[in-house]
């Protein structure tokens, strides 16, 4: 219900704008959030927007990374300047149908998951 698209190979400092396309109009009312798994580790929250709106993200994204939504289109996108070596991994889309706060940074709060992009970053 989920389809993201947009990773790549790239150059440290390089841009990439990810996307992820919900099938369903309801997805509009969901806070969505981007994950990401570098290789070998655990995956971790980089951002997350509300249906209203509002954004959050993991310290060492700020100021480089800008997640949007598209109600219209039923997308939420992430804009990623400034990459970095160790932003490499693989990125996810998250819908949570279950949290009922404005967003959330915990996996367990993300009920529908995209199949990932691959964001390869070389420096």
């Amino acid at each position: 219900q989920l389809v993201e698209s947009g990773g790549g190979l790239v150059q440290a400092g390089g841009s990439l704008r990810l996307s992820c396309a919900a099938s369903l109009r309801t997805f509009i009312n969901y806070p969505m959030a981007w994950f990401r798994q570098p290789p070998g580790k655990e995956r971790e929250f980089v951002a997350a927007i509300s249906n209203g709106g509002s954004t959050y993200y993991t310290n060492s994204v700020k100021g480089r990374f800008t997640m949007s939504r598209d109600n219209a289109k039923i997308t939420v996108y992430l804009q990623i300047n400034s990459l970095q070596p160790e932003d490499t991994g693989i990125y996810y889309c998250a819908a949570s149908r279950i949290f009922h706060g404005t967003a959330s940074r915990e996996i367990v709060d993300y009920d529908t998951w995209g199949q990932g992009t691959q964001v390869t970053v070389s420096s």
